[in-house]
């Protein structure tokens, strides 16, 4: 079954992320800060991180970082944050591995099928 880990330090995103996911038929776990999300990332091996950028302990730019460093294979990160970037940026992320920038808010079905998209993808 894939696993999304949700990262965002607003308790009500993290549910209804959740909540779309679970009834779709994924596994969704949950983290409220960076440093939740890096060891849930270690022990549980999610496919794919719908990361916040603005966190309370650690930025999302900082966390990403942090997973581009982690030895083996790594999850699959997507920003999922209210910061809106020019096409330029977000073209620029995805360069570095990002594989999507999705702004709140956001419509549940966009969403599901922006993830799907990156699922599918094994280039990344």
């Amino acid at each position: 079954m894939t696993k999304i880990l949700a990262v965002d330090n607003d308790s009500d995103t993290v549910m209804l992320t959740k909540i779309i996911f679970k009834s779709r038929g994924y596994a969704v776990l949950a983290a409220n800060s960076g440093e939740e999300c890096l060891k849930k990332i270690m022990t549980e091996k999610p496919d794919l991180v719908l990361l916040d950028i603005m966190m309370s302990d650690m930025s999302g730019w900082d966390i990403y970082e942090k997973i581009k460093k982690l030895k083996g294979k790594k999850p699959k990160v997507a920003f999922l944050t209210a910061l809106s970037a020019s096409s330029e940026r977000i073209a620029e992320l995805k360069r570095e591995g990002i594989a999507d920038y999705i702004t709140k808010p956001f419509a549940a079905n966009d969403l599901v099928n922006r993830v799907k998209a990156i699922l599918k993808d094994d280039s990344r």
